[in-house]
């Protein structure tokens, strides 16, 4: 049961602490590096999990269990402590930006419910391919978010706006994939409203 898949997986869960604590001190620049460090090897492992477990032929229940729950801890988890220390802010718009993590939260919770309402169902919701973009945009944010923090005078000119580069990456490509996360959400719930009374 404890495959090499698997353990990885179980890496990132227990990892997740660690990189809230990293994430929780503003002003930490080292804290931040050393989180981007972790959050960059958790989707490392993310990867291989998944490849090893499919080379090898070790696909196993646990890892279809624990895999999709480690992604999505990991991402709330980064998207709570980013927003409670301020770090979801931008010019312009200011806190709004918490709106597009809101936006990847609820989807999360609202298609983990739908799996586990279709699952005695016999009904799987497969992961399409614009999904699949989304969870790229979205781990690319969430890096660039804590990227931003750790090198706060990667700074460029944008009209009269002094910006951060990989913060303002950051925000950009958050946007993308709570876009991302409406329509597939939508495409997940027009399957699951199929199986409904």
């Amino acid at each position: 049961m404890l495959t090499l898949p698997n353990i990885l997986t179980l890496s990132r869960i227990f990892a997740i602490p660690v990189l809230a604590f990293l994430l929780w001190w503003p002003g930490w620049e080292l804290g931040f590096l050393m989180a981007f460090g972790l959050y960059s090897l958790m989707g490392i492992t993310d990867y291989f999990d998944g490849y090893l477990a499919r080379s090898s032929g070790t696909v196993s229940k646990l890892g279809i269990f624990l895999d999709p729950i480690a992604d999505k801890i990991m991402v709330a988890a980064v998207i709570l402590v980013l927003a409670a220390q301020g770090v979801l802010t931008g010019p312009y718009v200011g806190d709004a930006h918490v709106i597009a993590g809101l936006i990847i939260l609820m989807r999360e919770i609202a298609v983990s419910g739908l799996r586990e309402f279709l699952g005695p169902l016999q009904v799987s919701v497969p992961v399409s391919r614009l999904a699949k973009w989304k969870t790229t945009f979205q781990m690319l944010a969430l890096g660039s978010l804590i990227l931003g923090q750790g090198l706060p005078d990667w700074n460029v000119m944008i009209g009269t706006v002094d910006a951060n580069v990989p913060h303002t990456v950051g925000l950009i490509t958050l946007w993308g994939a709570a876009v991302m996360t409406v329509i597939t959400g939508w495409d997940y719930l027009r399957v699951g409203l199929k199986h409904m009374d």
